[in-house]
Order: C-alpha cells, then structure tokens, then sequence
C-alpha cells in the first residue's frame, strides 16, 4: 500500500471510530453552518465548504476530502430536501431552507459516503499532472477586523468529479471592506458557481466573468434579507491545461513569474484609471479625491462584490486575461491591495528569492512576503497566496550564485 493510500485508510477509519452514528434530529453539529438560512442556489456552497472545513480540521488528505465532499453532495441533492424549507410570509417570499438541519443531515450522507469507502479499499483521486505547491500567510495588521479571505483549490476536478482529463486548480484572493460579509460569501460560493457552470470546459474566461456577476446577483438577495452593506474586491485564478486564466474585480491583483522575470497579467480596476473614471461618469456617478480617489465620495474601489447602494458604478463585471504556460513558470501570485501597495511588482522575484533562502523551501515564503510588505508601510490586511509550479528547492538551487572557482597554486601557476 502507498503512502496516499495509507493515510487514506488511517482517515476513513479514524473517521468511522469518530461519529459511530448518524447525528439525531438534537444532536450538534461538529462545525457551526455558516448561515441560519440558505437560499436553494446556495446549498451546495455552504455544504461544500461545511464539509471541507470538518474534514481539513481532522486532516483528511486534501485529494480525499475533495472526493468525500463531492459524493456527499451527490447523494444530499438526489434527497427531497422540502423538510428543511421555511414558509413563505409577507416579508419573505423567496423559498429559503433553514441550515443547521439541512447540515445535520448532509453532514449523515457524508458519513453514510466514508462508512461506504472504509469497507473498501479505495484508491487515492488522481491529483493535477502538473504538482502544485502552495504558501499562504494573511494577517489582520493594523486592522481592527480582518476582511480578507483566500480559497486554495488544487483539486477542484475531484471537487466537481470532473473527469474530462483537464487538469484544474483554482485560486483566489478576496478582500473585503465595509465587513467580511462579502469577501466570505464570495470565497465560499464563486468557485462553485464556477464549477457547475455550462461554459466551463467550452469557455472558461465566458464562465469566470459570469460566476462573477452571478455570486454579486447571489449576494444581493442575501444581503438584502439580511440588511448586509458590505463588498469585496476579487481576483482568481484557473489552471486548467497549460493555460493559466484570470479573472478580476477591484484592486487585488495576481501576477505571473516566468524564469525570474515577472510578467504582467492584469491592471487593477482604481477609480482613478481613466477608463473606470469615464464609465462611472457616462453613468452618472462622479470620481472624488477625499485622502485617496473615491466612487461619488465613498468607496475607493470601482468594481467590487456586493456595495450595492453604489451600483452600477461600482460594477460586479470581471475582467478576464489568459496566459498559456510553457513549462518556465516559476510561480503565481495572488495578493490584495494591502499588499502591492506597499511592493512593486519587480521587486517581488528577489523577495520570493530571499523568502526561499530564508526557509530553504516554499512553505514560509508567503510570511516572508507579507512581513516585507508591513515594514514597508502597509497597515492594511495583508494576504499573499502563492502557487508554486515548479518545485521550490529547484528553484531556490537555480537562483544560487556559482561557487567561486579556487585560485589556482602560486607554485603551480609559477612553473
């Protein structure tokens, strides 16, 4: 048996010893649902994202807990799920269901899926062809709150049971403002969205700029029941082949290294770019310098999730830009505002470089990055999420200067 079929095993049956039995209708749930009531376009979303934080919490092999998570979704969504719908009433006539129950009883498929694979002997998901290597940091800095939230999805096929033979990861930054409302709305519903999306093998760059729209449409309804006033800016990444695909909203960017150099992917939508200020304006809205370039006064973004009081001026289209990958790429990465304000993009090939020499691997390096970024000024959140391509001990043994060669014997070099 191989390694990943090892920890499998140890995880399936670490599992069953856990949770025995199927939870009662009183019983608590292991992780609290991130809502008390969901909309039926947002069930797989928090079901998903119920099931990958109560497995990574017990550390399921991530190919694994993508593959379990899948499956269960399967058999919640085959289920009648009109037990767990609220009645309608004046103030809300929109078809809801209330979570913690709906959760109870997805979280019985999910065992129902384990208990059936731990009486075999499955065989690992197979991974991305191309291995992935991920560093992460974030922190809240200067912030009273932190607003920021980050996807990592190396196994979205096995996410989605996509078998198409494209391999895929996805990758996002979210940065919020006005609350995290938004920014975690976004990371728990846009990759989902994304992944059920009829576009999604055909037209990829199609299908990232409408699950842009559609998790801003999705949002909307939430935050009008909730009273929720909040938005985030937005940048992710699909890799999916040999291409690389982005998308954007706002002031987060991503950006690509190839051999050492950096290569620009993308511009950041600012209120002040002469394009963004000159639709805002053939809307009607209006561009003001109040401490930074702000949309009619208030917010410093121009395109955003969520914000709705702003909209349209504040628009939830996102721009899209596509890069085919040759097998030289070094990295990618993502970041928030809190970031690239404070560094430039042509410094951060050496700050990854130092970052590898510092740690001897690319684990930390995301912390090295963040860190650089606060003692250059930021007070903002920070968040950096990078995507190794290729391996970073290789990386870090290419970017090694060469030994000096000895100086030759005196006597040697007399005769």
């Amino acid at each position: 048996m191989g390694a990943e079929a090892a920890d499998a095993r140890r995880f399936l049956d670490e599992f069953v010893k856990e949770f025995p039995e199927p939870l009662g209708p009183d019983d608590p749930l292991p992780l609290s649902p991130l809502s008390g009531r969901v909309s039926p376009d947002e069930v797989r979303g928090e079901s998903l994202d119920l099931a990958l934080r109560l497995l990574a919490a017990r550390n399921a092999p991530p190919l694994l807990s993508s593959a379990l998570s899948h499956a269960a979704l399967v058999e919640l969504l085959k289920s009648d799920l009109t037990p767990y719908h609220l009645p309608t009433d004046s103030e809300q006539d929109s078809l809801l269901l209330l979570s913690e129950p709906l959760q109870r009883f997805f979280f019985n498929k999910l065992r129902e899926v384990v208990f059936t694979w731990a009486k075999r002997s499955p065989a690992p998901p197979a991974g991305p062809a191309r291995p992935l290597w991920t560093s992460v940091h974030a922190i809240r800095n200067a912030r009273r709150k932190m607003e920021d939230r980050h996807v990592t999805l190396p196994e979205f096929n096995q996410l989605f049971g996509l078998q198409d033979g494209v391999h895929r990861g996805y990758f996002a930054v979210f940065d919020g403002h006005g609350g995290v409302d938004a920014a975690t709305y976004a990371a728990t519903h846009l990759h989902v969205v994304l992944g059920y999306h009829d576009d999604l093998k055909s037209d990829l760059a199609s299908a990232l700029k409408r699950a842009f729209t559609r998790t801003d449409d999705m949002f909307r309804e939430k935050a009008k029941r909730e009273r929720l006033r909040s938005g985030s800016t937005g940048v992710a990444v699909m890799l999916a082949g040999d291409w690389l695909h982005v998308a954007w909203l706002g002031d987060s960017q991503v950006m690509l290294v190839r051999q050492g150099e950096p290569v620009t992917l993308m511009e950041p939508h600012k209120p002040e770019r002469e394009d963004e200020k000159r639709r805002i304006e053939d809307l009607g809205g209006c561009i003001a310098f109040m401490g930074c370039w702000r949309v009619n006064g208030t917010y410093a973004v121009s395109r955003a999730i969520g914000d709705f009081d702003q909209k349209p001026y504040i628009s939830s289209e996102a721009d899209c830009a596509a890069e085919r990958l040759t097998g030289g790429e070094d990295y990618v990465l993502l970041a928030c505002d809190g970031f690239f304000d404070a560094v430039r993009l042509a410094e951060v090939p050496g700050l990854v470089q130092a970052g590898l020499r510092e740690s001897g691997g690319g684990g930390p390096v995301a912390q090295h990055l963040v860190g650089h970024a606060k003692s250059a000024g930021s007070s903002d959140n920070i968040t950096v999420l990078l995507v190794f391509l290729r391996d970073p001990a290789l990386l870090l043994q290419e970017a090694a200067p060469p030994r000096p060669r000895p100086a030759p014997d005196q006597s040697t070099a007399e005769q």
